[in-house]
């Protein structure tokens, strides 16, 4: 819990009732390693912060060599398939649990709940969002404005752990090359 509590102090003071009332609504999963937690078409019930792991989001394929990852969340991170818990409609990709991962989850009506209670819940849920819409956001841009060879520069610049838990045909998905395009790119770095 201390590891969401630095998190959301870096967003605005919580009091203590607020605190006990919100972590009284999280509920902490251990996911197995290579887990697929929310699969294509399940509605997305909780948006959950990473204590611990790395999860993947992609949208699946009959053959698995063909699906597209477009996403990658860390420790300290929160993860949803925020669409579809905002919309209640089926997810149009899954949730991976790459390492073993923790996670601290709460499920839409208990996060709305926090939202009626506690004066922070508002603020909270709203820079939140805010910060999920620009990872997403810098994530187009980049796929707009940069080279492959870039992407993958930038990537790692970023997260440098990224290159000893995640399999290079998802890092190449993530960056839109073929695996056999990166590892040209990677022969020339």
């Amino acid at each position: 819990m201390q590891q969401i509590k630095a998190y959301l102090d870096q967003i605005a003071t919580i009091s203590a009732s607020d605190w006990e009332f919100f972590t009284s609504k999280l509920q902490r999963h251990v996911i197995p390693k290579k887990t697929i937690f929310l699969k294509l078409n399940e509605i997305e019930n909780n948006i959950s912060f990473i204590e611990s792991g790395v999860v993947r989001l992609f949208i699946p394929k009959e053959n698995p060599e063909k699906e597209i990852t477009f996403g990658f969340s860390f420790k300290n991170q929160f993860i949803s398939a925020y669409d579809s818990f905002l919309t209640k409609s089926p997810s149009a990709y899954q949730l991976q649990a790459l390492t073993e991962t923790t996670l601290l989850s709460i499920t839409y009506d208990d996060l709305q709940a926090v939202y009626k209670t506690t004066q922070i819940g508002n603020l909270i849920g709203r820079l939140t969002a805010e910060r999920l819409f620009l990872i997403k956001s810098k994530r187009e841009q980049n796929l707009l404005n940069l080279t492959a060879e870039e992407r993958y520069v930038k990537l790692f610049k970023e997260r440098p752990e990224l290159i000893k838990v995640i399999p290079l045909k998802y890092i190449s998905s993530y960056i839109g090359v073929t695996a056999q395009a990166l590892s040209r790119i990677r022969k020339r770095l």
